[in-house]
């Protein structure tokens, strides 16, 4: 199974804190779909994939800032 790690969103992004996930454990997800919104120290963006998955687990909790 291949872990997908939160992505770069923009230029001068060094950390990110999940505020809502949009997809649950079990779900499939589709390339491009959006899978959580993502609060960054300049705004909240939406975390697309660039690969189609399945939702095995989500290693960050709601509200945690991740780097």
């Amino acid at each position: 199974m291949k872990e997908v790690t939160m992505p770069k969103l923009s230029d001068t992004m060094t950390e990110g804190a999940v505020v809502a996930w949009r997809k649950a454990v079990g779900d499939r997800v589709e390339r491009g779909e959006v899978i959580a919104e993502v609060e960054t120290d300049k705004a909240t963006m939406d975390w697309r994939l660039f690969a189609a998955a399945s939702c095995s687990r989500f290693a960050w909790k709601r509200g945690k800032t991740c780097r």
